[in-house]
């Protein structure tokens, strides 16, 4: 159960720059998201559905303050979750298509989110 959280965590790291309003998307509901990117960011598997769930939650993420309140999230998930590849993380705009407003890593500054 407490891998399973972790992943949550990382999936709301990929879904913190997407999250609509606070009252509306929650990080535990970005955290189950990120659960399919975790194979891939973790060097297990295939993209699989990530590339989906990024660009679903990219879509429900409408403010700044929605999208640094998502990427507090994602920042725990993380430092939460062990064995992400960032070099994975970096490249996932581009590999998925889309502009993920801010990097996912442990170190990132989720206040200069816009």
């Amino acid at each position: 159960m407490k891998m399973f959280g972790k992943i949550a965590c990382l999936l709301i790291l990929c879904v913190v720059l997407i999250a609509p309003h606070a009252e509306a998307v929650t990080c535990g509901q970005i955290q189950v998201g990120v659960v399919n990117c975790l194979p891939y960011l973790q060097n297990r598997g295939p993209l699989g559905r990530c590339c989906g769930v990024i660009k679903d939650l990219l879509k429900l993420c409408k403010t700044p303050h929605e999208r640094r309140k998502s990427c507090r999230c994602v920042k725990t998930a993380a430092n939460t979750i062990k064995g992400i590849d960032f070099g994975k993380t970096a490249g996932l705009s581009g590999v998925c298509g889309v502009k993920i407003p801010s990097e996912i890593s442990p170190s990132v500054d989720c206040s200069k989110v816009k």
